[in-house]
């Protein structure tokens, strides 16, 4: 269940947001079906004191989210973001956490009591 947030300051159409939610799945290697990407247009966000085009990007995985992947992730989205977006690698910052799945709701309770049920 990746929980995806994009932060930046250039607004984009749906079309892109569709095309990037589709990259987040191949990128990250689940189905489509089970993520939620949330695009934020930001045009106050600022990087290194500057409104160039920017982007703040957070990514929750469960059971995926290593080291080794993240340096992946990294590497095809900032690529991602300058081809898309234009945005250079040295204009944004990605964090890509894993808290548990007894942090992440759904269906009216959490993964892991989701998880302990199928069991």
């Amino acid at each position: 269940m990746p929980l995806i947030t994009l932060i930046t300051n250039l607004d984009q159409p749906r079309l892109f947001i569709s095309k990037f939610s589709k990259f987040c799945s191949q990128t990250i290697g689940k189905p489509e079906a089970e993520f939620s990407v949330d695009f934020n247009y930001n045009p106050d966000l600022t990087f290194g004191g500057t409104f160039d085009p920017a982007i703040r990007l957070h990514v929750i995985s469960l059971w995926n989210t290593t080291p080794e992947n993240a340096q992946q992730w990294a590497e095809a989205f900032f690529r991602f973001f300058q081809d898309e977006l234009g945005v250079p690698s040295n204009r944004g910052h990605m964090a890509f956490t894993d808290p548990g799945d007894q942090f992440i709701g759904y269906g009216g309770t959490t993964v892991s009591v989701l998880r302990a049920e199928k069991k």
